[in-house]
């Protein structure tokens, strides 16, 4: 066989083999690449999101007073009195009689005008409206902890990282997508 071709197949297996030792010191020494995740625990914070609830409902007012003084009732009460006293009696009495039947029937109508006004109302809808808060809970991190080297640890992260967490050529937690792309 060719000693130059023998020398240059021993170099070649001395080169690769040393290029492997390299590389599998550079891997020793670097340590591991992930964390290994023992618990993940979502943060969440609650959120209140408000909305306005509007309702129709029936409100019964009092109808406007047109008399205030109930002066109809008064008037009619009292012909209506003078006029039944003036059936009662005769000569003076009759006089009484029906000066009193007016002012009774007057009070009585000037009360019966006042209840009538009273009980004089009418019902209209209206729309009622109030603000309520609907509460959700929204994630804003995790709390994870973690094993590397042996050591636990604690950190809050921005995503559930699931089992294990990267690890930077320094040895440091890749906390995030974007650190992990550097």
């Amino acid at each position: 066989m060719n000693k130059s071709l023998l020398v240059g197949a021993v170099l070649g297996a001395v080169g690769v083999t040393a290029g492997g030792a390299v590389a599998t010191y550079s891997l020793v020494k670097s340590g591991p690449e992930y964390a290994q995740v023992l618990a993940v625990e979502p943060v969440k914070t609650q959120i209140k999101t408000p909305r306005e609830v509007c309702k129709d409902v029936a409100v019964t007012r009092q109808a406007p007073v047109k008399d205030q003084h109930q002066i109809a009732g008064t008037v009619v009460g009292a012909l209506a009195g003078g006029l039944l006293g003036n059936q009662i009696g005769g000569g003076t009495g009759k006089k009484i009689a029906t000066v009193a039947g007016a002012v009774g029937g007057g009070y009585a109508g000037n009360k019966v005008q006042e209840g009538m006004q009273e009980r004089d109302t009418y019902t209209t809808t209206q729309t009622r409206c109030n603000t309520v808060n609907d509460i959700s809970d929204k994630v804003v991190g995790y709390d994870v902890r973690y094993s590397l080297d042996g050591k636990e640890g604690k950190v809050r992260m921005d995503r559930d990282p699931g089992n294990q967490i990267p690890v930077d050529k320094e040895g440091k937690l890749v906390l995030s997508q974007n650190e992990e792309n550097r």
